[in-house]
């Protein structure tokens, strides 16, 4: 597991930047060296030919200081404890930054989804929450889905916890389908929320969207959501990207025809996951994955997965600015390249907190059991990002730091605050000198 003091992790390289602009307790440098709880587990799956499979998955808790962990769960082959706590850890940091009361968890199963079953995939989930039970729960650590994972997976999840439960329990799990508790808005809140940070930055820049041109990697849901929300606000996009490839067009883009597109022939595993690509978007230009990433372009949007950007390609590329939607998708030794080259980095522990800020909303209506329309969900995600960004902004301009640090300076400032509100090593031993005095 990891641990944030050894050097050869990128989370403490920033953490000790951050350290050097806060006078933090060493009580706090402690406790958020090492995740708090880390919970592993096998899960045995009955496939549909009647074998059965046994998974490999992860939850890790990794603060709790400010209120019960939140997280996502995600469903990839590649997943291992290491990415989990550490994604954990980004959690935290994120939560902190919106100020929202909670700490930071993840999960993960080690599996390609894509090669299960409906019914297989819904064995699985299941099976994931009951071997979670015993340390998730809507007043401990609060599920909600992340790679591979959606809303129909979380509801057959926040069943499976009822159904424990002998009783409905829907703040349990959040980015439900809205007939099981789920939220307004939820859907398209991450790539909401990082539109909302890029208009923040570009009118502090003096930028307007018809002036900007943007490329977006990864045309997941958030990915879309934002391209989508993007192009109505005026910003040209000009290429998009999945796993499979990328289409450019100089001319722009529209995003919506190209998902309709995308997702005209659902046919693997009962239109959970599709397995058109945007490359087969005939009447434009393709490119590869690593072509899109190095374009000429205004803002190159990172909306896949983590460590994208690297020592070995930050130097070839070519955007003014950066926007991670995707958690962690540029290492630190990058970041020190980028910075060298003027390219800001609006970091993702800001940009792509729209999610969870509103799955905290739906938490909230979960358990006071008063829902409310769509309008009043965005506006209250507005009002906070806008207040939570422009002060993470303000952070970076007055200490002269990127905007990253500036971030894990906002967040990790929170966090350290509470924990010395409980007693730190100092307070202690002034007890004990009265004491002997």
């Amino acid at each position: 597991m990891i641990d944030a003091r050894q050097s050869n992790d990128d989370n403490p390289t920033r953490l000790d930047v951050v350290y050097d602009h806060l006078n933090t307790s060493d009580d706090a440098r402690e406790r958020l060296a090492k995740a708090k709880l880390a919970f592993h587990v096998n899960i045995p799956v009955r496939m549909d030919d009647g074998s059965l499979r046994t998974f490999e998955g992860w939850r890790v808790q990794y603060d709790d200081t400010r209120g019960p962990t939140k997280g996502g769960i995600r469903f990839h082959p590649q997943v291992t404890a290491e990415e989990v706590t550490s994604l954990s850890f980004w959690m935290t940091i994120k939560c902190a930054v919106v100020d929202l009361p909670f700490g930071g968890a993840k999960g993960g199963v080690n599996v390609d989804p894509k090669s299960l079953s409906r019914l297989e995939l819904e064995r699985l989930s299941r099976g994931y929450i009951r071997a979670v039970y015993d340390v998730v729960g809507p007043d401990r650590d609060i599920p909600a889905p992340d790679v591979n994972t959606n809303a129909t997976i979380m509801g057959w999840m926040a069943d499976e916890y009822a159904q424990i439960e002998r009783r409905q329990v829907p703040a349990v799990i959040t980015g439900k389908p809205l007939g099981l508790g789920g939220s307004e808005g939820r859907v398209a809140a991450t790539g909401r929320g990082a539109l909302q940070v890029l208009n923040i930055w570009a009118k502090r820049e003096g930028k307007s969207p018809e002036d900007l041109t943007v490329a977006v990697q990864g045309f997941g849901n958030a990915g879309y959501h934002f391209a989508r929300l993007a192009h109505e606000a005026g910003y040209k996009i000009v290429a998009v990207s999945d796993s499979k490839g990328a289409i450019y067009s100089d001319e722009g883009l529209d995003p919506e025809p190209i998902w309709r597109h995308k997702h005209k022939t659902r046919k693997l595993k009962g239109m959970v996951y599709c397995d058109a690509s945007v490359c087969e978007e005939a009447a434009f230009d393709t490119l590869t994955n690593d072509e899109l990433l190095e374009l000429d372009v205004d803002i190159l949007v990172l909306a896949a997965l983590e460590n994208v950007i690297t020592k070995d390609n930050a130097s070839k590329l070519k955007a003014a600015a950066i926007l991670e939607i995707a958690n962690g998708p540029v290492n630190f030794e990058a970041d020190e390249t980028l910075e060298d080259k003027g390219i800001a980095v609006l970091p993702d522990v800001l940009v792509n907190s729209g999610g969870v800020i509103v799955s905290y909303l739906e938490w909230v209506q979960n358990r006071s059991g008063d829902y409310w329309p769509q309008d009043v969900v965005e506006k209250r995600l507005a009002e906070r990002l806008d207040r939570e960004a422009e002060a993470c902004f303000q952070l970076a301009a007055d200490k002269k730091v990127s905007f990253r640090t500036a971030a894990y300076i906002q967040g990790i400032g929170r966090i350290a605050e509470a924990m010395g509100q409980r007693g730190t090593a100092s307070y202690f031993g002034e007890q004990d000198g009265r004491k002997s005095a």
